[in-house]
């Protein structure tokens, strides 16, 4: 199928799923990687109750807060306090 074909088929509200092959499909800059991280055991638990409050695995939870904070970082300058926090580790 052509996409002007797609296009105007979508556009019109029509079922498209079947023209999609999904097996296929990829999300841009979502390629995942596999990192280990240790943790202090406070930390973990810490973790874990804020993950079970908002109902998501631990992992999400992380992903989560990192997300947040880096796009906190990508759209604000940097104060001395974000400065210090990134030099800890």
């Amino acid at each position: 199928m052509k996409a002007k074909s797609f296009d105007r088929k979508f556009d019109q509200g029509k079922d498209v799923s079947k023209d999609i092959d999904l097996t296929k499909a990829r999300r841009p800059l979502q390629r995942q990687k596999r990192v280990n991280v240790d943790f202090p055991t406070w930390m973990i638990h810490g973790l874990d109750r804020e993950a079970m409050r908002v109902g998501v695995t631990r992992q999400s939870i992380i992903k989560i807060w990192l997300a947040e904070r880096l796009e906190h970082l990508a759209t604000n300058k940097p104060s001395n306090t974000d400065a210090d926090d990134a030099g800890a580790g």
